[in-house]
């Protein structure tokens, strides 16, 4: 028995949830987000929350039936709070700044790099070091922030680079005499 699946998804206050066939639908204060389930799992709507039940006992609906139960999860998440990531750049001459929705990288290459935000991110640079991506997609957000990171992955010899804030960058020493 899946642990998570057989918690329901609360809903919080000012957030609703639709429920046609496999597709779950919640609007919340940030918006709207949509999810498509598999047909191994059933879900309904109850008065304390989305609840989500395997359709069967194969291996594939124990799977995805506490996959689904997170990714509804995650949608509530999404449209209350929402998703961040926070972005450090390390080095000398590595900054970061905004040109209207563009982020503009400058990360010791010949020409600076200018990324363009995708639609439903938003990406903000309070410090010339420091990126924050947020949105109300998890995927979206993190797969913004590993892109924006892989311009300039930190290297392990002095740590210069992108690196997301809580990530430990394990040193190297250097070349002895």
């Amino acid at each position: 028995m899946s642990r998570i699946g057989k918690k329901p998804v609360l809903l919080p206050e000012g957030v609703s949830a639709t429920v046609s066939g496999q597709t779950v639908e919640v609007k919340g204060p940030k918006g709207t987000r949509s999810f498509q389930a598999t047909d191994d799992v059933t879900i309904t709507l109850e008065e304390n929350g989305v609840v989500v039940k395997p359709r069967g006992s194969s291996k594939r609906a124990r799977q995805q039936w506490g996959m689904t139960r997170t990714m509804v999860a995650n949608l509530t998440t999404g449209v209350t709070t929402g998703f961040k990531k926070e972005l450090e750049i390390n080095g000398v001459g590595y900054r970061a700044a905004m040109e209207g929705k563009n982020v503009k990288l400058q990360l010791g290459l010949s020409h600076d790099v200018v990324f363009q935000v995708p639609e439903g991110v938003t990406v903000t640079a309070p410090k010339p070091t420091e990126l924050v991506v947020e949105g109300i997609d998890q995927q979206l957000v993190g797969q913004v922030a590993a892109n924006i990171r892989e311009w300039r992955k930190p290297e392990p010899y002095k740590g210069k680079g992108i690196k997301y804030k809580d990530e430990f960058i394990f040193r190297k020493e250097g070349k002895k005499k």
